[in-house]
This record gives structure tokens, sequence and C-alpha cells, in this order.
């Protein structure tokens, strides 16, 4: 996978959801208003931040997709981490403005005021679901596609506001049921939700700033590709690290010890290739050849 990939679909992706997400904001916050649901009014506010923070993603994106210079030389990765960052404290406030808005009316009492909501407010929250739902399997599938956490937590800012639409579904439901309490204690579930959403965002992001390895199958998969390579007797040591949405892998091979260094070369130059050919999101692979000699490990693994 190239960088011109990932803007490539980051800016496709993002195109279309700000779109998406502008026209549902108006159309909830319209709804909100004249069907009298305050849950509503949060929902269509949380859409409207959607909005904010896919412009950061697109951002976070394009930068990280600048190529390797004299002061980056291993690339701008990392940056895509940090929009990813950035959107998860967005995400936070959110939710948290919304939760004590919702406590603060049922500590006031001010939801006692509340209007009924009218089925105007009951159909923009059943429409909403329905959408963000639908721009999250868009958005993740996209992600997935490109392994880019930007967009992964861009894609669960979506499903955060179908939750807050589901709150608020519950709301306008209540109110017209005449327990108008419900449509705060819906602002308050919405909170948790889009908090929760926040935090996995983040603490992902993080991971892949601080050089976390890869999952364990991912590994398992890199050394059955490197025992496939004639020549390739054991592996003594394999290190992955994910630098942003790419990944890095050091591994150390043993070889026969009476190869000439032509064809220890050749074998490690086998490995590289059929490690980054097999596998799009390797950015690059050292490869380290030793001396076969016995069935343990040998004693240089640790030089890495």
């Amino acid at each position: 996978m190239q960088n011109n990939d990932l803007e490539k679909t980051a800016v496709r992706v993002s195109v279309v959801t700000i779109i998406i997400n502008t026209l549902l904001s108006v159309f909830k916050l319209f709804a909100g208003i004249f069907g009298k649901s305050y849950a509503l009014i949060s929902d269509a506010v949380h859409s409207a931040s959607d909005v904010f923070s896919t412009i950061i993603v697109l951002l976070g994106v394009k930068i990280s997709a600048k190529k390797a210079d004299k002061n980056h030389p291993f690339g701008h990765e990392r940056f895509e981490c940090v929009a990813a960052i950035l959107l998860a404290v967005v995400l936070f406030a959110t939710g948290a403005g919304i939760g004590y808005s919702g406590i603060k009316n049922i500590v006031t009492g001010e939801y006692n005021n509340f209007a009924v909501p009218g089925i105007i407010a009951l159909v923009a929250a059943a429409v909403s679901i329905a959408v963000k739902e639908g721009m999250f399997w868009y958005t993740y599938s996209a992600a997935k596609r490109v392994n880019s956490s930007a967009l992964k937590a861009d894609a669960w800012h979506h499903r955060s506001d179908a939750f807050s639409s589901i709150g608020s579904l519950i709301g306008v439901i209540g109110g017209l049921c005449g327990v108008k309490i419900l449509d705060s204690i819906a602002c308050i579930v919405i909170c948790l939700l889009i908090i929760k959403a926040s935090i996995q965002i983040f603490f992902d992001a993080i991971k892949k700033m601080t050089d976390e390895a890869c999952d364990e199958k991912t590994e398992e998969e890199f050394k059955a590709c490197i025992l496939s390579c004639d020549g390739v007797k054991r592996i003594d040591k394999l290190l992955t690290r994910q630098f942003g949405n790419r990944i890095y892998v050091i591994v150390e091979i043993a070889c026969d010890g009476g190869l000439p260094l032509v064809e220890a070369h050749g074998i490690a130059e086998n490995v590289h290739k059929g490690i980054e050919e097999k596998f799009p999101l390797v950015k690059h692979v050292t490869v380290h050849v030793n001396p076969y000699v016995c069935d343990t490990p040998s004693e240089t693994e640790d030089d890495i």
C-alpha cells in the first residue's frame, strides 16, 4: 500500500462524510427545534462536530502521506496518529458537554418545562440512526483497507453519533409518552457512549505512536513467510513495530555457515522481498544473517 492510496481514500471518504454530516446536522437541528426535543438538538450538535473531526482527519492523513525528507527520514506516518488523538479529544469534549447538559436539566428540573416532542423529531432520530450507521460501515471499511487509525477514529465518531441518535429516539419516545425526563437521561447515556469511544480511539493512537509490536497472529504470518524462503534454516529473532499505519520488521535469520557472502546476501534479499510483497502494510524490512551452527539461537541475537 502506498501513501497516495491512503490519501486518495481519505479525501474521497472525507468529502462524502462532510456533505452528509452537514445535511444531517441541519435536518436534526430543524427537527429538534420544531419537534421540541432537547436530545435531538444535542444530537445535531454532535453531527456538526463530525464535520470538524473529518477535517482534522483529512489534514492528518495528508501530512502523513508526505514523502520522507531530510528532517523526517522515516516518513510522516505518525501525524495520522496525532490527528486521531485530536479527534479523540474533540469527541470526549463533545460527550462531556452533552452529559453535563443532561445532568443539569435533571438536577434543576428544567426538563419539566419541555414540550411534548413532535412526530418530526421521531422521524429525524430514526433517519439519523440509519444514516450514521451506514456512514460508520462506509468509513470503517475504507479505514481497514488502508489501515488508517484516523479514518477508524472518524468511523467510530459516526457510530457514536448513531448511538447518540438512539438515545435521542428514546428521549423522543419518552416525551411522547409523557416521561419527559427520559430526554435528559438519553443525553447522559449518549455522553457515556461517546466518552467510551473517545478513550478507545485515544489509546489505539497512542499504541501506534509508541512502536507497539504487531499482534501475535500477524507475527506468526511473518514467520511462516520467512521460513518459506529457500536457505533459511531458523529464525533467531523477529521484531515488529507499528509506525502510524505502516509496519517495520527486523528479523535475524540463520543460514548455512559455509555459504559464500553473495549467497547469504541473496537469501536475505529474498526474505526482504518476500515480506514486502506479501504484506503491503510493511514499509521496511531489515534482515540480519547468522551462521547456522546448532539448534539454539545465535548469541548475537541481542545485537539487533
